[in-house]
């Protein structure tokens, strides 16, 4: 399908586009999350092995794991502890770069999993954290980089949300995979420097002052610069020939008691 930049104007064909956007993003996210979904509970019921389908650092057979070690997860907590944030990441990359989607989701996948293969330690890597840690990092670079409206509130939601994945690159549990979460980092790092031009940013709403023939910035100037007196409009002006009925309001004078102290009135 088509997925065309979102515009400025609120208009019919901007909110059939954006909703195109919607739908589109929220249903390839979808798939993605059944796919996790499908795995682990089919290995539950099958009494499948999730360590089988993980990455062995430089093993032949561990080379499998490349593709399939981010669907498989050790436990149901390990699952729902991806879930949501595979969820969110990956709807926001769809929707705000739907053209740099179709070709960071994949780099990022296969960096990450060559990263592990190469350089982790001698065990079985398994889970989607890796691949929602390099999401988070495409998304925060890339908004950066582009600095646009849409990219930046991005930049600083995934941020807001999911600013401690930045600790989460650094060895800190045993079972952890820390080196899955620092190569899908350095993963959406090249992700965002390759592909943050590849969508067009979104049309900038010009106004009309912004098309006046002022090359000199002498109109702005003018705008800007405080009128002199004479050119100020008098709004009242009394008329010199006016006959002078002006009265003169005498106040009353202070009351004074006995003593002779003024009274004051409350």
């Amino acid at each position: 399908m088509d997925i065309a930049p979102p515009t400025p104007d609120p208009g019919s064909a901007a909110v059939k586009f954006d909703r195109e956007r919607i739908n589109y993003a929220v249903f390839s996210a979808a798939i993605l999350l059944a796919g996790i979904w499908l795995v682990w509970i089919g290995g539950w019921l099958l009494g499948w092995s999730m360590s089988d389908l993980g990455i062995e650092p430089r093993r032949l057979r561990g080379l499998v794991g490349i593709l399939s070690a981010p669907l498989a997860h050790a436990s149901f907590s390990h699952l729902m502890s991806n879930t949501l944030p595979l969820a969110l990441l990956a709807t926001l990359t769809l929707y705000a770069y739907p053209l740099a989607a179709r070709f960071a989701l994949p780099t990022i996948w296969l960096l990450a999993g060559i990263g592990v293969w190469l350089f982790a330690r001698d065990s079985s890597h398994v889970g989607m954290s890796g691949i929602n840690h390099g999401l988070m990092f495409f998304l925060f670079l890339t908004g950066l980089l582009r600095r646009d409206r849409l990219g930046v509130a991005i930049s600083l939601v995934v941020f807001f949300f999911y600013g401690g994945m930045l600790l989460t690159v650094l060895p800190r549990e045993e079972q952890v995979s820390f080196e899955y979460h620092l190569a899908g980092a350095i993963s959406g790092v090249i992700a965002a420097i390759l592909l943050f031009r590849l969508d067009p940013k979104p049309v900038r709403k010009r106004y009309s002052w912004e098309d006046e023939d002022d090359e000199d910035g002498s109109l702005l100037d003018a705008e800007l610069e405080m009128p002199r007196p004479d050119d100020v409009p008098v709004l009242w002006k009394r008329d010199a020939n006016a006959e002078d009925d002006s009265r003169i309001l005498a106040f009353p004078r202070r009351r004074r008691d006995e003593d002779g102290n003024s009274q004051t009135l409350h």
